[in-house]
């Protein structure tokens, strides 16, 4: 069931690397603010494959690449081209899938239900093995608890709220991104983690993923339960956000200090991550809001993309519904329709979905 209300915060100013904003066009809506409510379906999901999640791109030639979060259903593989036509699929059987990455030539799987880190050749098809890269082992529990001041503290008189966290020590590797000299960063979800592999294209299999940062700002006890998540450097790869999905927010981990703190709040689901190198805008998927966001350098939200109208006759998304993972190609943001139904509730639309989508939109063109 979706939250209807995101908490009230005030965004933390933090604009360390991030390009000036570009003037948006006002559209309508008031200067400063782009709306587009406009959302094309790019492609619909083979019939019988459910809840699309990752998401990614061959920078070469345009081809989208989706993998499927599910429990009880095969999981695939999908390679489409820049026109939406499928090119292949890669069954994993019932391994769910979640962040996907491109990178010279090989897409890289986060293969939640073996805990490992994968990789296949950019033109694979049905008969391609997966190549084991990494193994996410568990151990590393639940961060420490985390002190939440409240608004009536004084010096004099503190006040505050302790949040414990559960002992939950498995490995939940979400998203990951790659740096410049091709080492890897990957959320981990439950554990509240950011993981690091070094020299990812060359290193040894199986390569060692180590622990980075362990930090209760990338935990939940919120809605829905998935702590850090989405992932992605700012034009200088100084800083590297990570969305907590749980807790509305999006963070900032210092790449000098390693050091978490909050960067936007009040993002309801914040899911996937994309920085537009061009605009200097960060992309965030809101799950729970059903549209994408972005942020410019003070955390403050500039732009809205995307909506639910509703589910069509032929059992697909009108739009967005619960937005997952998005990928930047050219002037245009691809973005996976989860449409996952949370809880027992029948009245909300995921329940009426009976077939995927992956939607496309255009990004917006700023001014400076």
């Amino acid at each position: 069931m979706k939250k209807h209300l995101a908490a009230l915060a005030v965004p933390l100013l933090f604009s360390i690397g991030m390009a000036a904003s570009p003037v948006l066009a006002d559209n309508g809506h008031g200067k400063g603010l782009f709306v587009d409510r406009d959302v094309d379906t790019f492609a619909v999901l083979p019939n019988g494959v459910k809840q699309p999640e990752g998401i990614t791109a061959n920078p070469a030639n345009g081809d989208i690449y989706v993998a499927t979060f599910h429990f009880s259903n095969p999981n695939k593989l999908l390679r489409y081209n820049r026109h939406g036509q499928l090119l292949a699929q890669l069954d994993f059987g019932g391994a769910p899938l979640l962040g996907l990455g491109f990178d010279h030539g090989m897409v890289y799987i986060l293969n939640f239900g073996a805990s490992q880190l994968q990789r296949v050749p950019a033109a694979f098809n049905s008969a391609t093995k997966p190549e084991p890269v990494a193994t996410f082992l568990p151990g590393i529990g639940a961060p420490a608890p985390r002190r939440v001041d409240n608004p009536d503290a004084t010096p004099e008189h503190p006040s505050f709220d302790t949040i414990t966290f559960g002992s939950n020590s498995f490995p939940a590797p979400n998203a990951m991104e790659f740096d410049s000299k091709g080492n890897l960063y990957v959320s981990d979800s439950f554990q509240g983690a950011i993981y690091l592999i070094e020299d990812v294209r060359t290193c040894k299999t199986p390569c060692t993923a180590k622990t980075l940062v362990h930090d209760s700002l990338l935990a939940t006890a919120g809605f829905p339960p998935f702590g850090a998540n989405g992932l992605a450097f700012n034009r200088y790869e100084s800083l590297l956000f990570i969305a907590n999905t749980g807790d509305d927010r999006v963070l900032a981990l210092d790449m000098h200090t390693n050091l978490v703190s909050v960067f936007s709040e009040s993002l309801n689901g914040a899911d996937g991550l994309v920085f537009d190198k061009r605009s200097g805008l960060l992309w965030v998927c809101t799950n729970q809001a059903d549209e994408v966001v972005a942020l410019n350098d003070k955390g403050r939200v500039v732009a809205k993309l995307g909506e639910l109208r509703g589910i069509k006759r032929n059992g697909t998304p009108d739009g967005l519904l619960f937005p997952a993972s998005p990928v930047i190609v050219g002037d245009e943001i691809f973005v996976t329709n989860l449409a996952i139904p949370l809880g027992s509730s029948a009245d909300e639309p995921e329940a009426d979905v009976t077939r995927w989508t992956i939607s496309r939109m255009r990004l917006p063109h700023g001014k400076d």
